[in-house]
């Protein structure tokens, strides 16, 4: 495939330059057992790589996290200066440290860029950065979105990030993806991360269900609402970890909108007994520790043992669906590697007294440090300009006073577990009843109402992933098996109209992270998956001509 750097963007000055400590940890050496023990001190060197000294000067600089955004989105191939809003949620307008670093449009609140053709071979393009107000007291949401000039946008993707995380993470992903003729792309901050608004997080139920319920309503209430004020009916919708678990939520509250479903590595799928369990703990150990103690360099050595090996070779294109493999595995390895969890994070998780980033907030000078322990391994692999800008940009973030990301609790035990599993719901996207007006209901006495003819659905893991990818081919083969009843007495022509199918995408070379770590593959996949979707609307639309 065609691919990009996505570092040609280094001549922009920054305000405060250095050189990175986090990914120059693990750089790699020349070769032979000179290389295996420069690189096993380098690991020895401490959890958090960033020195104090360092850390001081970054929590004492504050970077604004309008300004941290800026800078990871500076790295955009053809986008020399991006739109970066300045009102991050409802907090005070940033002072920006360097104000030429941001563009501003029309007021703090929106920006605009145009990329020419003259510089931009894909292009042009035009570049927007919003903060999308919805009602109620201070709720908005961070939107950034790119489409094509002189075209029209008959197709919209929508990108969730995961926990904690913020749009910003895409950095990699919206140059390629945003070369698919007719097609808009959106990536947003979940209401309470990113750069949204960040109301108090209240739970007023008291029974378990409604609990998790309310919690999930959070979220995806603002994306409907969202999607509501963008006068956007259907659209393909991409979720990345908590974003995916929230994908599936938002597709089973809200059915009739969904061209095409893409869930990156979702947390929540898998069931376990202590997570389903309203009283009991957490499990003592998890494969979640592998978040924060998994090194992209030592990603590339090995291999997850989850996977198939039919999957690790030959065109990925050839195994990618196949349930045979799924099931091949769940016979021959049923037991993640886990690693323990301390039963004082387990206590404090059941009690929510606190967040992982608490610890950011509650750190001080520290926090920068502490943050340079995840940011370090994860984005090893990245050239050290783009690696410093992506911590900054998370410590940004991370220190930010806490709201929904105090959800968690409510929806996972210890280990990432779903409180309510995916695996016991997924299987009921794109077969729901919906009214005339798309709203879901239970009834069907109306003449009005009808079923969703499905919607195909991809579940999509880093070769090297710790989630648990055998939740993947378990839903994959619910999913088909939902299809097969739900068209048991269907027609041929009922039949060849159904959108519904599944299947299971492995990116190699990738962990949690697929649409970072290998985002060249990523790229390539979801534009094959987006011509899929204008494939079947121009098919859609050439029947009913027909008719």
């Amino acid at each position: 495939m065609a691919s990009t750097s996505a570092s040609g963007n280094d001549d922009i000055s920054y305000s405060r330059p250095q050189q990175s400590p986090l990914a120059s940890q693990r750089g790699k050496q020349n070769a032979g057992a000179n290389e295996s023990n420069q690189s096993q001190t380098a690991k020895s060197s401490g959890f958090f790589p960033l020195g104090i000294k360092e850390g001081f000067s970054q929590w004492w600089a504050s970077i604004p996290s309008a300004t941290a955004e800026h800078r990871v989105m500076s790295y955009i191939p053809y986008l020399r200066q991006p739109p970066t809003q300045t009102e991050s949620g409802n907090a005070v307008p940033s002072k920006l440290s360097s104000p030429s670093l941001v563009s501003v449009g029309s007021g703090k609140g929106n920006a605009t860029v145009t990329s020419e053709a003259s510089t931009d071979p894909f292009g042009p393009r035009q570049w927007h950065s919003n903060l999308v107000k919805l009602g109620g007291k201070d709720r908005a949401l961070n939107e950034f979105s790119v489409e094509r000039i002189g075209e029209e946008a008959d197709e919209n993707l929508v990108m969730l990030h995961g926990y904690g995380a913020g749009l910003g993470f895409f950095y990699k992903n919206f140059e390629g993806l945003s070369r698919v003729k007719g097609w808009k792309i959106y990536a947003l901050d979940l209401l309470g991360m990113g750069r949204s608004s960040r109301p108090a997080f209240r739970i007023h139920t008291k029974d378990r269900q409604g609990s998790i319920s309310e919690a999930e309503d959070w979220f995806i209430d603002a994306l409907e609402e969202w999607r509501v004020q963008k006068k956007i009916d259907r659209f393909t919708l991409l979720g990345h970890s908590l974003g995916g678990y929230m994908a599936v939520a938002y597709a089973l509250k809200y059915p009739g909108h969904l061209n095409k479903l893409v869930l990156a590595s979702p947390v929540g799928i898998p069931e376990d007994p202590y997570a389903v369990s309203a009283e009991m703990p957490g499990p003592p150990d998890s494969t979640l520790a592998n978040e924060f103690t998994q090194d992209q360099d030592d990603m590339s050595k090995t291999t997850n043992p989850r996977i198939p090996e039919s999957a690790k070779e030959g065109d990925n294109n050839n195994f990618l669906n196949a349930r045979s493999n799924g099931q091949k595995t769940a016979k021959t390895d049923t037991t993640p590697v886990r690693r323990p969890l301390p039963k004082w994070l387990t206590y404090l998780w059941e009690a929510n007294i606190v967040s992982p980033f608490s610890l950011v907030r509650w750190g001080g000078p520290l926090g920068p440090t502490f943050v340079s322990g995840w940011t370090s391994r994860r984005f090893s692999h990245l050239p050290p300009n783009e690696s410093k800008a992506l911590h900054d940009y998370a410590y940004s973030l991370f220190r930010q006073r806490g709201s929904s990301e105090y959800a968690l609790t409510y929806l996972l035990a210890p280990g990432a577990f779903a409180r309510s599993p995916l695996i016991r719901r997924i299987h009921g996207v794109g077969r729901q009843m919906i009214s005339s007006n798309g709203s879901a209901t239970s009834s069907i006495q109306s003449a009005e109402q009808r079923r969703e003819n499905g919607v195909p659905i991809i579940l999509m893991y880093g070769e090297h992933d710790w989630m648990d990818i055998a939740g993947g081919y378990a839903a994959e083969q619910k999913i088909k098996e939902e299809r097969e009843n739900a068209l048991k007495n269907a027609s041929a022509e009922e039949r060849a109209h159904d959108q519904g199918s599944a299947k299971v995408l492995i990116i190699k070379k990738a962990g949690h992270h697929v649409y970072l770590d290998g985002w060249e593959e990523f790229n390539a996949v979801m534009r094959d998956e987006m011509e899929d979707v204008s494939k079947r609307r121009k098919s859609a639309q050439a029947r009913l001509a027909r008719e």
